[in-house]
């Protein structure tokens, strides 16, 4: 008789909790090897799956935005191999939320059933599992990158027979020179033009970050991550070039973070106070040096640091660094601004240190080499305190023993799986 999945997954969390841990430690364990503990959970180690999203659940029907077992061949492999956090891609809060017909959402029983499934694992595993809630605003409704790339694009539009929801585009502000490229209703454009939001949509908007968030807490995630860079709905509220409202949500620098600190609130009104709240923030759009950067102003590095001095006091343990995505003629796009995300995510965690503000930051970005990776971590008398934590997404993909690799490289020895232990570099464990 074949065994319960439950029981199985039951019996691996008994028996192997501890891959990607130290087998001691002392002085000269790197703090990338050492462990984070906030709020209620406890981190193994400091290198954690970037949300890294795989355009693959149902587009329609009672499956649609159900996460399916792929998301334990990716992400959970890496939790196995010894990631100490899982980030689940941007999953919508509402159905217009989603990048793609193919993103997954949080806004149903059947949807959190397929994330219960997914973090069940990764616990069976000894990891930790989180959820990046998103919504996708002017950038929602286009295809999958594949498609796109078969039409001979960079992105395309998603039509309702495709799944999409091209009357039902939302942004800050509306209009044709407010699709995301800029080419309104050319047809080699690859995004649909938003509409203005009303206040009324917004307070929905915010409403279905809280009721998302409940729904994770039900399928039993263990971290959530409030998305607020790459150019979707919170991001586009953030930065005048994208945002030209003229109600409270636009405007002054108080009004344009609005919807972003009500999302805040909301969600940490919902969940456990045991549970940490991550928030991923764009650094910088890179739109400074354009022409609308120069004649509406821009979301900047000292933007960011005026925001995260706000935000400990409404319940945020963690801010991530990112950059980019936010507007086509930008100096930087998200993939070129990457190798920038590190430096700016050291500078602004100096700079709270300094202040004595005890928020945690981490960061992301073409992280992809052993003392890369501690070197960010860890504190230095000269350079100053590194970064709480690194998110990998691209290496994981390539590498998915990417954590057993860095700790060996850096003289680390940790837990293997146990089911990998005689592949341990050294005599052949005998199991």
């Amino acid at each position: 008789m074949a065994q319960d999945p439950k029981s199985l997954a039951a019996g691996q969390s008994q028996r192997q909790i501890t891959a990607g841990v130290p087998l001691s430690i002392d002085e000269n364990t790197p703090e990338l090897f050492r462990p984070l503990s906030i709020r209620s959970v406890t981190l193994r180690n400091r290198i954690c799956v970037s949300p890294t999203c795989m355009y693959s659940v149902a587009s329609s029907g009672p499956l649609t935005g159900v996460m399916t077992p792929l998301y334990i061949t990716t992400i959970g492999h890496n939790v196995f191999k010894g990631a100490a956090l899982a980030m689940i891609e941007a999953t919508g809060v509402q159905p217009n939320g989603r990048i793609t017909p193919h993103c997954p959402g949080l806004w149903n029983d059947a949807q959190q059933t397929g994330l219960k499934s997914i973090v069940d694992f990764i616990h069976s595993q000894g990891g930790l599992c989180g959820v990046q809630l998103s919504h996708a605003g002017r950038k929602s409704s286009t295809q999958p990158p594949l498609v796109a790339q078969q039409l001979g694009k960079s992105s395309a539009r998603a039509s309702k027979e495709e799944g999409g929801w091209p009357d039902d585009v939302l942004g800050p502000s509306g209009g044709v020179e407010q699709s995301w490229d800029g080419k309104g209703l050319d047809p080699a454009g690859g995004y649909h033009i938003p509409r203005g939001m009303t206040e009324l949509e917004i307070q929905d908007v915010v409403s279905n970050y809280a009721k998302a968030a409940q729904r994770a807490v039900k399928a039993g995630v263990d971290i959530l991550e409030i998305h607020g860079a790459h150019g979707y709905l919170i991001n586009q509220f953030l930065n005048p070039v994208t945002n030209r409202r003229t109600d409270r949500y636009g405007g002054s620098f108080e009004n344009r973070v609005r919807l972003l600190l009500e999302a805040i609130i909301a969600v940490r009104a919902v969940i456990p106070k045991s549970m940490p709240l991550f928030v991923r923030l764009n650094c910088t759009d890179w739109t400074e040096q354009t022409e609308a950067g120069k004649k509406f102003g821009s979301w900047t590095e000292e933007s960011t640091h005026k925001l995260i001095r706000m935000l400990p006091n409404l319940g945020v343990d963690l801010v991530d660094i990112s950059s980019g995505g936010n507007y086509h003629s930008a100096k930087l796009n998200v993939f070129d601004g990457d190798h920038s995300h590190t430096a700016m995510a050291l500078r602004i965690k100096k700079t709270l240190q300094e202040e004595g503000n005890k928020i945690l930051i981490g960061t992301v970005g073409l992280i992809t080499e052993a003392n890369q990776a501690r070197d960010l971590v860890q504190s230095d008398a000269k350079r100053g305190p590194g970064v709480d934590i690194i998110s990998v997404g691209r290496q994981f993909l390539k590498e998915p023993d990417w954590v057993l690799k860095v700790a060996s490289e850096l003289g680390v020895e940790v837990a293997w799986p146990l089911q990998l232990e005689r592949l341990r570099p050294g005599p052949i464990a005998r199991i």
